[in-house]
């Protein structure tokens, strides 16, 4: 079951392609902010717009969902602990304090991927109630919508970003 939900959870896309949108949730984020583009000029949000916003909420639900019951259960984003040391020198020929990915492991890049995954959440409830006309005139709110998605899809970027690269306190 933990294969499962750490397959479904931590799912990227292979190739160069990974660099521009490593993960279903980062591509489709990055297809809701070029979308976002036409009803800030337009005035006016289409069914199509609004059947991706909820097709992202899904895709952010899967692994938001996957992650808690991993962290319950004692898991950490990968950048943040040590390989055990037989993975170690299968992968990188030695054994150093390094990731599955052999790189130094970073204790605070678990706290940072649950912050961005937060923002992420947060960015898509701003953009319901941006939507909905909750906190400002639609108008207004249309305008907002692409700087909502582009800050919306940077934050799902560093959400697998961080959980694959070591930061500023790698190996401490």
């Amino acid at each position: 079951m933990t294969e499962f939900l750490q397959a479904l959870h931590g799912y990227t896309f292979p190739g160069s392609w990974a660099l521009l949108f490593p993960t279903p949730l980062a591509l489709a984020t990055l297809i809701l902010f070029i979308w976002s583009l036409a009803p800030a000029f337009k005035g006016q949000v289409g069914a199509g717009f609004l059947g991706w916003l909820r097709l992202t909420w899904v895709l952010t639900l899967l692994p938001a969902v996957t992650g808690i019951i991993m962290a319950v259960g004692g898991g950490k984003v990968p950048s943040s602990v040590a390989a055990p040391a037989e993975v170690q020198q299968d992968l990188c020929g030695r054994v150093a304090h390094l990731t599955r990915y052999c790189l130094p492991a970073d204790p605070v890049r678990d706290m940072e991927h649950w912050m961005y995954s937060g923002f992420t959440l947060l960015s898509l409830l701003a953009l319901e109630g941006l939507l909905r006309g909750r906190w400002v005139d639609n108008r207004w709110g249309l305008k907002l919508l692409p700087v909502i998605t582009l800050f919306l899809y940077g934050c799902v970027y560093m959400v697998g970003r961080v959980a694959v690269l070591p930061g500023n306190s790698a190996g401490a």
